[in-house]
């Protein structure tokens, strides 16, 4: 049934290239289908721009229910924030820029003590600066006696929730805000009729410690298929590619 829906919409593709002076197109399935139905569209496999292997997480459940599945540390981490006075706070667009200072402040102290690569500065901001309609983007923040300690961006869009960047301080780290700061996620998405949690991201080789927090929430663990290239013009794409290679 996927490789089906795939094919008629590269079909549609396909039939617009030939009005616009299109190189390539770049998909990341979240569906099932395999590479050789990819392969057999033309796609060819690339390096992966997002996390093709994620956690998800069923809201449907109650909230008792999901507590109960989570790894008692995790559990016990936000009933310790909770009853260390940590506060969360959330809005979406307008975002002051005050609030997304802090939000970047945050990321950096995470990238240096995580070992992480960030994105652009830019890219963050642009994200929260996408006015609500079908997309919502949303700026989590746990607050520690007036103090923002940790911030999150979270986006929904249909039924489903997507945690995309999160950072902390490298002050009360003790309070275990990240954990308080998820589950009011959690349950922010639920009121807001989400049937999905999506954590967007695990690797146990290349972020080991982000995808333990990730894991003790619970969840299942979903693989997609990664990135595919449909190329177009290919002596275009293979400049493309050179001088990819040259900048990274």
């Amino acid at each position: 049934m996927a490789g089906d829906r795939v094919e008629g919409f590269i079909k549609t593709i396909k039939e617009l290239v030939k009005q616009e002076n299109v190189m390539f197109l770049r998909i990341e399935p979240t569906f099932e289908t395999s590479e050789d139905e990819l392969k057999k569209l033309g796609f060819a496999k690339t390096k992966d721009v997002q996390p093709s292997k994620t956690l998800i997480l069923d809201l449907s459940e109650s909230e008792e229910k999901l507590l109960s599945q989570m790894h008692e540390k995790t559990r016990y981490n936000i009933g310790l924030a909770q009853r260390k006075g940590v506060i969360i706070k959330n809005s979406q667009f307008p975002i002051p820029n005050s609030q997304f200072e802090i939000f970047w402040n945050l990321m950096q102290q995470t990238a240096q003590r995580q070992k992480i690569k960030l994105h652009s500065k830019i890219y963050y901001q642009k994200q929260l600066q996408i006015p609500d309609g079908d997309l919502k983007m949303m700026l989590f923040v746990a607050e520690y006696k007036n103090q923002v300690i940790a911030a999150n961006i979270v986006a929904l869009f249909g039924k489903a929730a997507t945690y995309l960047h999160g950072g902390s301080g490298n002050a009360f780290k003790n309070l275990m805000a990240p954990h308080l700061l998820q589950w009011e996620q959690i349950r922010e998405a639920k009121r807001q009729g989400c049937v999905q949690y999506d954590f967007w991201g695990i690797d146990e080789n290349r972020w080991p410690g982000i995808t333990r927090f990730k894991k003790g929430f619970g969840g299942r663990e979903v693989n997609y298929s990664g990135t595919w290239d449909l190329v177009f013009q290919p002596a275009w794409y293979r400049m493309y590619q050179l001088v990819k290679r040259t900048l990274s």
